[in-house]
């Protein structure tokens, strides 16, 4: 076949994919600088290496586990996208995402959900509890726990900005969907600063560059000839660069505001500090002085998830991926609050099963973010961040006592399994938390209970059906054993049923998605 023919089926493929699910950008939406096409009659270009699955943080699928002998599961909380976004990037030019890549807790968390809003800031989490049917097998249910962040009214102004913006500049990010999209992508942050923020931008290759040091966000002129007139060269001074970044955030260090370094490269960082572990170390020093730090991850060959993903977490933010325009304006302007704006740290959550109503369950992904019970109540163990008004979506697939098979043989010699009565607590969620910058924790907790629960999947809320879809494809993209025969095509039908109103129109891509990968490989990954 000609060279051409693949990426053009491709193509194909994912315009009848997208036809009967479009959602246009809302009027009055700015659009950032196109570049220009390239001259008819000219090669395409070659498309980027894919990234090496050794740089992804991830770890096997979470394995069933007793309720009888392992009642209580433990997790940090956390609202990264990335692995999501790559792997969407990776399906429509063609090809399957390595199972390493997927972290299925990052596809549910790539979705908004309508899921009850905290009352006020002296609480800034509420939760959502559904029970339900499991669309891959009958004999099971998912339990479905949601968190929201809280978010103040839109006539509350948000807190002001100390925010350092750090760029690799170094010879590979030249490419168009590097540094020329990071460009592209800041642009369109820029009507989201205002007079009382300022801003930083530094900038690193072989040598670190302080291009703006404390700017007005109202400055527009200085900070656009400063993103025009970034240039891709030279080699990598990470380590270097993270210092000079931090220092100029402590420098201009604001107790009343947010105080955040943005990190936005392919990850390759091959000068000065290298190893995750060092880098860890120096930006959990920083976080514990108030100053937090956000990744933006581009490109692919070079790409490096594992250092990204352990930076954000080390400095109490987001990771975040982007392949596009349209994934730097949901990261930098429609999430901006999300992202950067933070509304609790150190989310830790914990359920304690039933094991008289619950025979097993286990946890769907959230693999390289578990806990040990006695984490939970020390403030010492770090975990993840909330930021405004983000929700977080947490699925556990369980076994109900008197299943006609269970996932694991049973013990032999087990007490025999009581049947439970029928108003039995099916389990109970913790959820811990401190405010920004706090040192103490404090909780909430609810009772799981059949009121939760819903006897088919249709009856399930709209929010609960939509993440099971998203769920099974993720577990699908890692080559999970758990689903069967459930495939691409179950996925994409629950997903499509259960759009809802979906006004960013998130929801009608992860369906287009989903059809696009059962067209390419109806029989499911390989």
């Amino acid at each position: 076949m000609p060279p051409r023919l693949p990426r053009l089926a491709a193509a194909l493929l994912l315009l009848v994919a997208t036809a009967c699910s479009y959602s246009p950008m809302p009027a009055g939406t700015p659009l950032a600088p196109v570049a220009a096409a390239p001259a008819v009659g000219a090669a395409p270009p070659a498309p980027a290496a894919p990234p090496d699955a050794h740089r992804f943080a991830n770890l096997p699928d979470q394995p069933w586990q007793s309720a009888a002998e392992a009642p209580v599961s433990t997790f940090s909380v956390g609202g990264d996208t990335a692995s999501y976004t790559l792997a969407r990037r990776l399906i429509e030019a063609g090809s399957m995402p390595q199972p390493a890549m997927v972290r299925p807790e990052e596809f549910l968390n790539a979705f908004t959900y309508a899921y009850p809003r905290p009352a006020s800031a002296a609480e800034p989490i509420a939760t959502f509890v559904s029970v339900h049917p499991s669309p891959w097998n009958a004999d099971r249910r998912l339990v479905h726990i949601g968190l929201r962040a809280w978010q103040p009214p839109a006539a509350q102004a948000r807190p002001r900005l100390n925010l350092v913006v750090l760029v690799d500049v170094s010879g590979s990010m030249a490419p168009e969907d590097r540094l020329p999209l990071l460009q592209r992508g800041f642009a369109m942050l820029l009507p989201e600063l205002r007079a009382e923020d300022r801003i930083s931008l530094v900038t690193y290759a072989t040598g670190v560059q302080v291009v703006l040091d404390n700017v007005r966000g109202d400055d527009r002129a200085a900070l656009e000839a400063a993103i025009n007139g970034l240039r891709a060269a030279g080699g990598t001074a990470g380590g270097a660069a993270l210092a000079t970044a931090y220092s100029l955030a402590a420098k201009n260090l604001d107790r009343g505001a947010i105080n955040r370094v943005v990190l936005a490269t392919d990850g390759d960082f091959n000068i000065g500090i290298r190893t995750p572990a060092e880098m860890k170390d120096f930006i959990t020093r920083e976080r514990e002085r108030g100053i937090y730090l956000t990744t933006i991850g581009v490109g692919l060959d070079n790409y490096n998830d594992r250092t990204l993903q352990a930076l954000a977490r080390a400095g109490n933010g987001t990771a975040i991926y982007a392949g596009n325009l349209q994934d730097l304006r949901r990261g930098l302007v429609e999430d901006f609050a999300a992202n950067i704006v933070p509304a609790a740290d150190d989310v830790k959550a914990q359920v304690e099963f039933n094991p008289a109503v619950v025979s097993h369950y286990r946890l769907i992904g959230y693999e390289t973010r578990q806990l040990r019970q006695q984490d939970f109540r020390d403030d010492q163990v770090d975990a993840g961040e909330l930021g405004s008004g983000r929700s977080v979506t947490a699925i556990y697939e369980i076994v109900p006592v008197g299943a006609a098979r269970a996932p694991v043989e049973p013990l032999r010699y087990a007490a025999p399994a009581r049947r439970p009565a029928a108003n039995a607590e099916i389990a109970f969620l913790r959820i811990a938390y401190k405010r920004p910058g706090g040192r103490a924790s404090q909780e909430l907790a609810r009772a799981i209970t059949p009121r939760d629960a819903h006897g088919t999947l249709e009856a399930a809320p709209e929010d609960a059906r939509f993440a099971a879809a998203v769920a099974g494809f993720a577990q699908l993209l890692r080559r999970s054993p758990h689903t069967g025969d459930w495939g691409f095509a179950q996925a994409a039908a629950l997903a499509n049923a259960a759009r809802g109103v979906d006004e960013d129109g998130r929801r009608a891509e992860f369906v287009a998605l989903v059809r696009l990968a059962a067209a390419r490989y109806p029989m499911g990954p390989r």
